[in-house]
């Protein structure tokens, strides 16, 4: 039995953790920090685990759960989810007022304007305050059930803020931020994935993910602008005051919503946000011109496509029509090359746009952009506009088709293209373009581990020159160090010390601050395994690190090629020069490998001398590895307090369970043995 104490300390904690979530997310108004935020979310997962039998759905710690689905299911809206007519001009707007005197005529009409956000429309249904389906627009009277990946966006309630009996229904806009949007196609490019066009297509594409936990992943976000539905009692007089409710009710509504007297304020609006909406983070495409009165809403009705109380006042369109002058290639921070159109400079939402982005050579091949070409040309939600289509009308006969340098246009070095990549890439490790990033990587605490070298000095020390690649960081002395911004003698004293003692770091710490691609810290602790040096390592053929376990095919070429490289060759044979430590000896291997190799640890419950993630780097430098479920192949379980179900587990399998002294003297025997 679950005594009532703990039922109520659970029941209290969701609704904390569900009213902070309000404040931060729908608010952008935290009132606690994320430290204090985290030990409550903690709590009610560790009460949830160890009382299986009291979690629920709408549990804040149950957002993301749901296993892959097959395909979404097609259900039927209650209500049909029209679209809107669209007018681009004042005249047409005062039309659409016209329209409406003639099927009301003698009332005054009173509007909402509220920006029409550019992503994916969503209904939301409600049974007694609890979230029970949520589902795409669709065709207007049938959309997709993707109540599973709805659930994983923290704007949406599980359970609404106040009690509402009965069934409700609202809807609204799903949408991904354009600093969001940037960052997933980041990600994307760096794992060699097709970009995505602009945001809409993000948002819309996340949605339709089968796996609720990879559009978990996703940074996306959502307003809420009308409430279709109530069952127990009767709906509010005014549009204005729906909005109000849906606030109260803990729904996000955007604040950029205005209460218009006449036509006249509505304009006003338009023209005030034309010229302001790209100081957003996310697109808009025109201002959603609603008559507030619920009443006159009914009496006006609506065509087979679209509600005669409402329309779209859109912005002017985004695109133009220029010509490319030349494509260039630009070289980012982990060496992908991107290439760039140069554009004949127009006009664009405002702005003279000079150039677009190309993506890749793929997207160049698929529309078939040539030097000389006219272009439509659009501004999404990147900063860098992009080619929309060509205008093969326009073409002469002169344009010249682009290729991919093979050598890097910065630093010259090779370019690399993986099979099944769509982004190529200079794999040249002292490549200006990239060597902040470099130089920062090759310094982090799993790698070289050199304290004292943060991003600021790194910016200091590459823009003026004085390092050109990472082996300059062994020619830096006290007196240059001193002279640095914010460089005192003390703090220069001890950064020396500290690229002093990278010298002498493991073998898989120096393969791994290299930077080789598909190369993590696992990998390169497997290669420093079956390699007793860097030269080693650099003879081996793409077969001879294929029979390795765990290293694929993808990350054998790329380790051949990087050191194929020239460039990277001399950066190693430099690194010896100043000290660095290229190898270990084959007995000192044998001997680290005796105690916890290839052991399997899992960790439950809170540690207090380690966070979860410098435990598992802990385990994995002393050769063994981290699972996250317990069974028998399991060697170790660690229990901190309030250890959960896999205490459990494990108790049940025989398990060895140490507590976290238990651990700490297993370490300490490892590093004796």
């Amino acid at each position: 039995m679950v005594s009532e104490e703990v039922k109520k300390r659970i029941e209290k904690l969701r609704e904390e953790i569900r009213y902070h979530d309000y404040k931060y997310y729908v608010e952008n108004n935290p009132e606690i920090s994320d430290y204090e935020y985290d030990l409550l979310v903690r709590e009610l997962k560790s009460l949830e685990e160890r009382y299986p039998s009291l979690k629920s759905p709408d549990s804040p710690t149950q957002r993301v759960g749901g296993a892959p689905v097959e395909e979404f299911p097609v259900v039927e809206h209650e209500i049909p989810m029209l679209s809107l007519d669209n007018t681009y001009s004042s005249e047409e707007v005062k039309e659409f007022e016209e329209r409406l005197y003639r099927y009301l005529p003698g009332e005054k009409f009173e509007y909402v304007a509220e920006l029409k956000i550019d992503g994916v429309s969503i209904s939301l249904i409600y049974e007694d305050g609890y979230l029970i389906r949520g589902s795409t627009r669709g065709d207007g009277r049938r959309g997709d059930d993707i109540t599973g990946n709805l659930r994983t966006i923290k704007t949406i309630p599980l359970k609404l803020l106040k009690k509402v009996r009965g069934r409700i229904e609202v809807r609204g806009e799903v949408y991904m931020t354009r600093s969001g949007f940037r960052e997933v196609n980041r990600e994307r490019e760096e794992k060699g994935e097709p970009l995505f066009a602009n945001p809409r297509n993000a948002a819309a594409g996340s949605l339709k993910l089968l796996d609720p936990r990879l559009t978990a992943r996703r940074p996306l976000n959502n307003f809420i602008y009308s409430l279709t539905m109530v069952t127990s009692f009767s709906m509010p007089s005014t549009h204005w005051e729906c909005l109000k409710i849906l606030r109260d009710w803990g729904f996000r509504v955007s604040s950029n919503i205005k209460l218009c007297k006449d036509i006249k304020e509505v304009i006003d609006y338009w023209n005030f946000w034309v010229k302001r909406r790209e100081e957003l983070d996310y697109d808009v495409d025109g201002v959603v011109i609603k008559v507030n009165s619920l009443s006159q809403q009914s009496r006006l009705g609506a065509t087979s496509k679209s509600p005669r109380w409402a329309t779209a006042y859109k912005f002017p369109a985004t695109e133009a029509t220029t010509r490319i002058r030349n494509i260039i290639v630009q070289v980012g921070r982990t060496g992908a090359l991107t290439p760039v159109a140069i554009l004949e400079p127009t006009l664009l939402s405002g702005t003279v746009v000079k150039r677009a982005t190309l993506h890749n050579e793929d997207e160049i091949r698929r529309k078939d952009i040539r030097i000389g070409d006219t272009v439509i040309i659009e501004k999404g939600g990147d900063i860098i506009p992009q080619v929309v289509k060509v205008v093969e009308s326009k073409r002469t006969g002169k344009e010249k088709k682009f290729s991919m340098p093979k050598k890097c246009p910065v630093c010259g070095a090779n370019v690399m293209r993986l099979e099944g990549e769509a982004v190529a890439r200079c794999i040249g490790s002292a490549c200006p373009a990239q060597l902040k990033e470099r130089i920062a990587h090759y310094a982090q605490r799993t790698a070289m581990d050199i304290e004292g070298l943060g991003n600021k000095l790194i910016e200091q020390l590459v823009d003026k020159k004085i390092v050109k690649d990472i082996t300059d960081l062994y020619r830096l002395d006290l007196s240059l160090l001193s002279s640095l911004e914010r460089m005192g003698k003390k703090s220069s004293q001890n950064l020396l010390s500290q690229i002093e003692e990278s010298k002498k770091r493991p073998l898989s710490r120096l393969i791994f601050a290299l930077g080789i691609r598909y190369v993590g810290r696992r990998g390169a602790r497997i290669l420093s395994e079956h390699f007793s040096s860097i030269e080693e390592l650099s003879k081996a053929s793409s077969e001879e690190l294929e029979a390795i376990p765990e290293i694929g095919p993808r990350t054998a070429r790329s380790i051949v090629l990087f050191f194929q490289e020239e460039r990277n060759r001399k950066l190693l044979k430099k690194l010896k020069e100043y000290g660095v430590k290229m190898g270990e000896e084959r007995g000192k291997k044998k001997v680290e490998k005796t105690l916890l190799s290839e052991k399997k640890f899992v960790f439950t419950g809170a540690l207090k001398h380690y966070t979860r993630e410098q435990a598992k780097e802990l385990v994995e430098s002393l050769g063994g590895r981290v699972v996250s479920s317990v069974s028998k192949r399991v060697d170790y379980v660690v229990a901190g307090k309030d250890p959960g179900s896999k205490y459990e587990k494990a108790k049940k399998l025989g398990v060895k369970i140490l507590s976290e002294e238990g651990f700490e003297n297993l370490i300490k025997n490892e590093f004796k043995y």
